[in-house]
């Protein structure tokens, strides 16, 4: 519907003052694809299932296709729910448990700071600054905190299938994410909505994470276009990267018990890390990038070095990741430049020094090349 249907106009029924009432045309399946293809699947997916068409076998995976799977469910969830702190008791902390979860923080902050550059670039927006990174991770963290303290079991992340849907739906809007972030707290205390969302059939939730998926991996991929795809090193750490990143963890899926440390500890943190595409992939990408011998140019690093740099107007004048309010007072305070989630951050000191110093050497590299008296002079 976001691609063969996109052009296609609708009539539907407009009023304005001057009209009044008219049959305007609108082109909505490039505006709702995801929902017009949730709500068609779901109504056939009822169809087939009022018709029997899907089998009662619970062993079968055309089961999970049935929209009366978890209709128990539905009906004994009360419509109202309010979660507050500590519902489910005094929570505990063991070192186990402590030690996992950690670590599957850090696979997560992982995947944001990929989610957070791949918004940027599928919105047509300047890449994120390093103080939005780290407020979005702050962010993140005081989330998990509240959901923890709720007794919810599960973190608070971006979502990558979420930047799919920008890229579907071409709405890129803030004001769109604010607006469906309080619909969403509102509907929080409705349990009833939460359950009946999870009585959508399986196919759905695979087709739409299978679609986010894929606009965020090629979204990803498009920024192989900085690095030079004709050298032999570049494939090598790419290719590597990507068979490493998906081998490895769907071969430790299918031989869980393959770590064995004697620590239990150690083995549930290297099984969560080694388990996580993005961490085993990048990490693989990240050693075999700094350790294999290459030109900062055949890597692609001279527009990133160029980003960095503190006089870069880029990223210094980047109003759209300040603050919504208060940016006066932070802009006037000595105190919040020194805190790294403020847009008013400058970076540390040694940090500066490391920037500038590397995109002072690349400028003068890319200067000199090609001019026989910059050759002459270094020889």
């Amino acid at each position: 519907m976001s691609q063969y249907l996109a052009s296609f106009d609708i009539p539907i029924p407009a009023y304005n003052s001057q009209k009044r009432f008219y049959i305007g045309r609108a082109q909505i399946f490039q505006l709702f694809p995801i929902i017009i293809a949730i709500i068609t699947t779901w109504i056939f997916c009822v169809i087939l299932t009022v018709a029997d068409v899907f089998p009662d076998d619970p062993t079968n995976p055309a089961y999970n296709a049935r929209t009366d799977i978890k209709h128990d469910a539905l009906v004994a969830t009360p419509w109202f729910v309010a979660p507050y702190p500590g519902q489910w008791g005094r929570p505990y902390i063991t070192t186990g448990a402590f030690l996992g979860v950690t670590t599957g923080v850090f696979g997560s902050v992982l995947d944001s700071v990929g989610d957070y550059y791949a918004c940027a670039r599928i919105s047509s927006a300047p890449k994120p600054p390093n103080h939005a990174v780290n407020r979005g991770i702050l962010i993140e963290g005081i989330a998990c905190m509240f959901a923890g303290a709720c007794g919810t079991g599960i973190g608070v992340a971006s979502y990558s299938e979420c930047v799919g849907n920008i890229g579907l739906t071409k709405v890129g809007s803030r004001t769109v994410a604010q607006v469906t972030g309080v619909l969403m707290i509102f509907l929080a205390f409705f349990a009833k909505v939460g359950a009946l969302f999870a009585t959508m059939p399986y196919p759905i939730v695979g087709g739409a994470l299978l679609i986010g998926g894929a606009m965020v991996l090629a979204v990803g991929l498009s920024n192989l276009q900085f690095i030079d795809l004709n050298s032999t090193r570049n494939l090598l750490v790419v290719g590597f990267s990507l068979s490493g990143g998906f081998g490895l963890p769907l071969w430790l899926s299918n031989h869980p018990n393959a770590i064995q440390t004697g620590s239990s500890e150690l083995d549930t943190i290297l099984a969560i890390l080694l388990t996580n595409d993005v961490f085993v992939g990048g990490m693989i990408g990240f050693f075999l990038d700094n350790t294999i011998p290459g030109t900062l140019e055949e890597r692609g690093m001279m527009k990133w070095l160029e980003a960095a740099d503190e006089n870069d107007p880029t990223l210094s004048s980047i109003k759209g990741y300040d603050l919504p309010f208060g940016m006066n007072y932070i802009r006037r305070s000595k105190l919040w430049r020194h805190l790294p989630f403020s847009p008013t951050f400058q970076g540390y000191p040694w940090e500066k020094d490391s920037v500038i110093k590397s995109t002072e050497v690349q400028h003068s590299d890319f200067q000199c090349d090609g001019h026989k008296e910059c050759n002459d002079q270094s020889m």
